[in-house]
């Protein structure tokens, strides 16, 4: 399916046409992955468009370029508003939204040092990720034969491009074998991540997730789930999780900012639950949709308001 065209796209501070946001083939990231980048998601709600946990996607933004040492050449307020100015420029009530630091053209060996870091920013409206009815019925999954990266090769708390070659194949081959998704396990055998998603198993009424020291990416969604979890009374647990623990979880669901909260209803073919949503993740998922979509109180101050395409021009 062809991605669907925004108006606009930001680049290195200027707002340029979709079809002028081109970069030199010899740029340094398209050889060697060099870029960190975000994906967020704005929400239509009755007082208009707003972003979900703004800050902290720019915040982590800022922390995967610091870790490959990458200085980006705009604050984290520029950022933002930038991210913030894209949307309401394009004059989107929901959508995704991409911020990419990617080092640029200079010079072509290993060592960066030499290139620019740009930046970019596009928007544009994207639907369910792992498709429209998964947050029902979920999703079939299957745990895949890559496994994530070992501790001090590749930095898992990165959200880098690199890294997602990983993910490629752990996407490509569960597609391959007829699954919407894989899971995979860390160098230790332990339950990871998704190809793009962190993980939850609901056991004995208690949510259950991975660790970071079993590679997985810091989620903001991940976050919030637990968060929500906490205010509901559920204990959550973040403990190295054996594969065999999956098959025999009561609910076992996926979260990412495009997945959301995406169940998980059979993994290897193994019927999880009752092979659809379950009670916990429907709850989680009614509190979180409540709340981004603009039907509960954002008690935790986690929507941004997007400002009119005329306020836009007017920064």
């Amino acid at each position: 399916m062809p991605m669907p065209k925004s108006e606009y796209i930001w680049m290195n501070g200027e707002l340029v046409k979709w079809e002028d946001a081109r970069i030199h083939v010899l740029s340094h990231v398209v050889h060697y992955g060099s870029s960190v980048f975000e994906g967020m998601r704005v929400y239509k709600t009755p007082d208009g468009p707003k972003a979900f946990r703004l800050d902290e996607h720019t915040e982590r933004l800022f922390h995967s370029a610091k870790i490959y040492r990458m200085p980006i050449p705009f604050s984290h307020d520029e950022i933002n508003n930038a991210i913030l100015d894209v949307v309401g420029k394009n004059k989107l009530n929901a959508c995704y939204v991409r911020p990419v630091a990617y080092r640029g053209y200079e010079s072509l060996g290993v060592d960066p040092s030499a290139c620019p870091v740009d930046v970019a920013i596009a928007a544009w409206e994207w639907g369910k990720y792992l498709g429209d009815d998964a947050l029902e019925n979920g999703v079939s999954v299957c745990f895949s034969s890559w496994n994530r990266m070992a501790p001090n090769t590749m930095p898992a708390m990165a959200k880098c491009g690199a890294n997602y070659m990983n993910s490629q194949l752990i996407k490509m081959e569960a597609i391959s074998h007829g699954y919407v998704e894989g899971i995979a396990l860390d160098v230790s055998g332990h339950v990871s991540e998704g190809s793009g998603e962190n993980i939850f198993l609901v056991r004995k009424g208690a949510l259950i997730t991975p660790t970071f020291t079993a590679s997985i990416l810091p989620g903001i969604t991940r976050r919030s789930v637990m968060r929500l979890a906490e205010d509901m009374g559920i204990k959550v647990i973040e403990q190295n999780v054996p594969r065999e623990a999956v098959y025999l979880a009561d609910e076992v669901f996926f979260t990412g900012s495009a997945a959301e909260i995406t169940p998980i209803s059979y993994v290897d073919n193994i019927q999880i639950g009752e092979g659809k949503a379950g009670p916990i993740t429907k709850k989680l998922q009614e509190a979180f949709f409540d709340i981004i979509e603009g039907r509960a109180e954002d008690k935790h101050g986690w929507l941004t308001p997007i400002p009119k395409a005329s306020e836009v021009a007017a920064r």
